[in-house]
């Protein structure tokens, strides 16, 4: 999906909301967020295999659709946190369900596995 469909005002609401999520990492640093601010380097630890050019890719589009919050520290060295906005807890609230039923699907796939 393109990032143009998270713009798109003609497409149905869960089109909107897959749209603004869309891509490896960003229901994952959503699913960190949720505990509280965390600095960027923070966030690369927890997530191995995360660049910190992809990380900040991700970042700038979650702050631009008004999902995270840049805090930019006045400090030597530069101190940047991230944090969900409420927009962004909303979110993270509206896909617990869909979480739910993905680890049913995993319990269930696995059972399948076992039995075979």
């Amino acid at each position: 999906m393109t990032r143009s469909r998270a713009q798109d005002l003609n497409v149905c609401g869960v089109t909107a909301a897959i749209a603004v999520i869309d891509g490896k990492w960003k229901t994952a640093l959503l699913w960190l967020l949720e505990s509280g601010p965390r600095r960027p380097g923070e966030l690369r630890r927890q997530l191995p295999g995360l660049t910190e050019k992809v990380l900040t890719q991700a970042l700038r589009e979650m702050e631009g659709d008004g999902l995270v919050h840049r805090e930019a520290y006045e400090v030597l060295p530069l101190k940047t946190e991230y944090s969900l906005t409420t927009f962004g807890r909303d979110l993270a609230e509206a896909l617990a369900p869909l979480s739910d039923w993905g680890h049913r699907r995993l319990d269930k796939l696995a059972e399948a596995r076992t039995a075979s």
